[in-house]
């Protein structure tokens, strides 16, 4: 058997996609799974166990030059690639149309959503354009989508928590580390300032050693605000590789991050976690009991979970990660 998946973006969809290929090879044990992807995320892609052909899809940056000559020849390329195997089943696990139209264009059977579920995106075309749209109930973690989707398509029942198959290259740092994941793409999602800064002079206060990841200057000018009050036991990482960050990243003892791609990574990973939101929806993204990982857990609070929250929920994934 061979299985393609399309999931092209964005960090977090992706990595919530991941179990879908352990789940597939536990049934169909020699079933080859390859995967198409944005370009930046087919490193972390080509890091899952199981996954046989990474196919880079740059669609954003086609969309912005289509007219010209090197676009064109990528596209060629991009197609003959797609066009080299044929496909058991072609899982569109994204619903949008851009993803539907990949799934359309390879070799196979394709099936997709049929509908919209609870607060994840999708676009009524993408029915349309998968050859078996399968209905999905609306209320349903986004982890759970696609490993149901799969099932679904492929006639067998998701069974035991989540296996992602992401693999760090790295030996655990000597001194404990714990990685605050400060920053994401919406403003609404990030925890105050002064609750890292109260936050993490608990942890260094404990014996941690706090890192702070970036990306792009404003991240880079919050985590060297961060870095100036917590002194020596604070290091600002360099920027670096979606690839360098996973091994950076996995040579740590524990994260705590708000509802973001390098927070989902963190779960991927098997770090101690604990994710934050400022609205409801854990249900939709965040680490879950019924995902079987007890030392990795989400915090809710409106307008912000409160220090002395994170700084409990915290011991209890301490223990836990220990156990």
């Amino acid at each position: 058997m061979r299985v393609l998946i399309v999931k092209l973006s964005s960090l977090g969809d992706v990595v919530h996609a991941m179990p879908v290929v352990h789940d597939l090879q536990a049934v169909y044990r020699h079933a080859q799974v390859d995967w198409v992807v944005e370009p930046g995320f087919a490193p972390l892609v080509r890091r899952v166990h199981g996954v046989s052909e990474v196919i880079e899809c740059a669609q954003r940056r086609w969309r912005r030059a289509w007219w010209t000559r090197p676009v064109r020849d990528e596209w060629r390329a991009f197609r003959a690639q797609l066009a080299q195997h044929r496909y058991d089943a072609v899982l569109d696990l994204q619903g949008l149309t851009k993803s539907a139209l990949i799934a359309r264009l390879a070799d196979g059977p394709s099936f997709g959503l049929a509908n919209r579920t609870d607060g994840s995106g999708f676009e009524w075309p993408a029915r349309w354009l998968i050859d078996q749209p399968l209905a999905m109930e609306p209320h349903v973690h986004a982890l759970d989508r696609s490993r149901k989707l799969a099932g679904m398509a492929l006639n067998y029942t998701v069974q035991g928590p989540p296996q992602f198959g992401l693999r760090a290259d790295a030996q655990p740092l000597p001194v404990p580390t714990l990685v605050f994941v400060h920053g994401s793409s919406r403003d609404d999602k990030l925890w105050p300032e002064q609750h890292w800064i109260d936050f993490g002079k608990r942890c260094i206060g404990s014996g941690w050693r706090i890192a702070l990841p970036h990306a792009g200057p404003v991240e880079l000018a919050r985590a060297q605000r961060l870095q100036q009050a917590f002194g020596a036991h604070a290091e600002v990482w360099p920027a670096m590789s979606l690839d360098a960050l996973v091994d950076r990243m996995g040579a740590t003892q524990g994260v705590i991050g708000v509802d973001s791609g390098l927070s989902h990574i963190a779960v991927a990973l098997g770090l101690p976690h604990v994710q934050l939101y400022n609205f409801p929806t854990a249900w939709r993204t965040g680490p879950q009991v019924a995902h079987g990982h007890r030392h990795q857990v989400s915090v809710e609070r409106s307008p912000t979970p409160e220090v002395d929250l994170v700084w409990a929920t915290w011991q209890v994934v301490r223990a836990a990660s220990r156990a």
